[in-house]
């Protein structure tokens, strides 16, 4: 129970469902759609879709996304890969000779196409009760009328200073950020989605909208063609898993970096950490040096599922053991080297359970903030960059090229305990992801808190630039872990946003939603 005498959130708990988002109106939208009959998965892609004009700095139809899903009346989880692919004319060795060493994060090279739609026509088509224009209509609604913009989109939203071309035309208020209150509207992404909700997937992969989206990639200097486009196809997967002192982490495989969070769980699990204060520098420590080992490895074997081939060794218990044993407890290695993914990124996540317990964890991103910046001439569709989550090193697995997927940071979760799905969940913020779910899973299991609790606590991340400490961390942590060896600094903004609901035995359903964001849980 929390103490009702300082700032905080309740869990929000009931019976018939239940959505867990960013943004207040994309999960009202959910739980309407839920009202209306729809089941979790229509709820989920209603509630996806206008997050997408609630949070235009964090997704949008031109992104990508990641699904696991548990069936009614079933355990199984499923998984549904929405990533797209680079364009077939991509070539690493071509961005090499002129001179370059990385993806340029905001150009038109890192510009991969667009794969959440597909997923959504396909998520819709075989689990979905409503279909696509009942689904679609709140979003369409909102992108035509406009949204009010909520005061974390203002702030994420000001600090996009790259946006040019067509991407400041579209996500600008005449050359200016929005303060919040203002009212966002996206008519041309409102004509688009009519058109999915009539044509399904050939409403956007083919016809006018993809020729909206080809033209203007070109005109930037891309390769991309139509038949990149009508080629795009999202995939059903079989999620990975990891044990963590009975309970299960279940992840999305690669190209995603949920194995990370699991060699993570893999690594701490050699360490007492319900001996240590939750929010002390020695779990923070710990949670530091698994992280360090853990992103090594993502960085050296994960990439395109056609690519990845040492995911078995990255899980292997022996490997984490050899991990654990380089870890002193009382000094900090070095800080982690640079990698495509090197700064605090941030996304979507949505979370549905329905009167049927059918559950729904989604994440949802255009990578950086606005993606690349650019966006479609005509309908003003914004284009992701997850293109920079390539490397150009030759003979790397995610070596960029022409039809592979990118390393991705995105991840969907669910706890899973003696084979029966507990908590869909997910934290967001691209390279912390991983370490938020392994700090999400042993706040829950190691230190008993509820997902409210779970979520709120303190955060802490490590990586290139330093160890950087959240203010809600007490006094003194920052200088026990500076006396470790860490380069400590103070968090530059709040370091993810997490979104979570447990199932109970009785059936009862529990949201938790983070502070860091806009957002709330709802349920009825």
């Amino acid at each position: 129970m929390r103490d009702f005498q300082v700032p905080g959130r309740s869990a929000v708990f009931a019976q018939n469902g239940l959505c867990a988002t960013s943004h207040p109106l994309a999960a009202v939208v959910a739980i309407d759609t839920l009202k209306a009959g729809g089941n979790a998965v229509d709820a989920a892609i209603a509630g996806a879709v206008v997050l997408g004009i609630c949070e235009p700095q964090m997704t949008g139809i031109g992104g990508d996304c990641f699904v696991l899903l548990k069936p009614a009346g079933e355990e199984r989880i499923l998984g549904l890969n929405g990533s797209g692919r680079a364009p077939a004319a991509l070539s690493a060795a071509a961005l090499r000779a002129r001179g370059l060493t990385a993806v340029p994060v905001h150009g038109v090279e890192a510009v991969t196409v667009p794969g959440a739609v597909d997923a959504f026509c396909r998520l819709s088509e075989r689990w979905g009760r409503l279909g696509l224009d009942r689904v679609l209509a709140p979003a369409i609604r909102y992108a035509e009328e406009g949204v009010p913009v909520a005061p974390r989109v203002a702030q994420d939203w000001a600090r996009a200073t790259h946006l040019r071309g067509a991407g400041r035309d579209f996500f600008t208020f005449g050359g200016a950020a929005p303060q919040p209150g203002a009212i966002f509207r996206a008519p041309g992404q409102a004509e688009v989605l009519r058109r999915i909700a009539r044509e399904g997937r050939a409403g956007f992969y083919t016809g006018e909208v993809a020729a909206d989206m080809v033209t203007s990639l070109r005109a930037l200097g891309g390769v991309h063609t139509d038949d990149d486009f009508a080629a795009t196809e999202a995939t059903w997967t079989e999620p990975v898993a990891g044990s963590y002192k009975g309970i299960d982490l279940v992840e999305h495989p690669p190209n995603g970096q949920g194995a990370t969070a699991i060699l993570m769980l893999n690594i701490l699990a050699h360490f007492e950490l319900p001996s240590l204060d939750p929010f002390g520098a020695d779990r923070a420590h710990l949670e530091a040096e698994a992280a360090k080992l853990a992103y090594d490895a993502r960085d050296r074997f994960i990439a395109d599922p056609g690519h990845t081939s040492r995911l078995a060794h990255m899980l292997a218990p022996e490997t984490a053991a050899r991990l654990a044993a380089l870890i002193d407890p009382a000094r900090a290695m070095p800080d982690p080297a640079r990698a495509s993914e090197a700064v605090h990124r941030d996304t979507v996540y949505l979370t549905v359970v329905d009167r049927d317990r059918m559950a729904v964890s989604l994440i949802y991103s255009i990578y950086h903030s606005f993606g690349s910046g650019l966006a479609s001439s005509r309908f003003g569709i914004g284009f992701q960059n997850r293109g920079a989550g390539f490397t150009l090193r030759e003979g790397h697995p995610n070596e960029a090229a022409g039809g592979k997927r990118p390393m991705h940071t995105i991840i969907p979760a669910m706890i899973r305990r003696a084979g029966r799905v507990e908590m869909p969940f997910g934290v967001m913020g691209g390279a912390y992801q991983p370490t938020g779910h392994a700090r999400f899973v042993t706040n829950v299991v190691d230190y008993g808190m509820h997902p409210q609790a779970a979520i709120d606590g303190p955060r802490c991340f490590v990586g290139p630039d330093g160890f950087q400490v959240e203010r809600g961390y007490p006094s003194g942590t920052a200088a026990a872990l500076a006396a470790k060896g860490h380069r400590v600094r103070a968090a530059d903004e709040a370091l993810g946003g997490a979104q979570a609901i447990r199932i109970h035995d009785s059936g009862v359903l529990e949201g938790a939603s983070d502070p860091r964001k806009d957002g709330c849980a709802l349920g009825y």
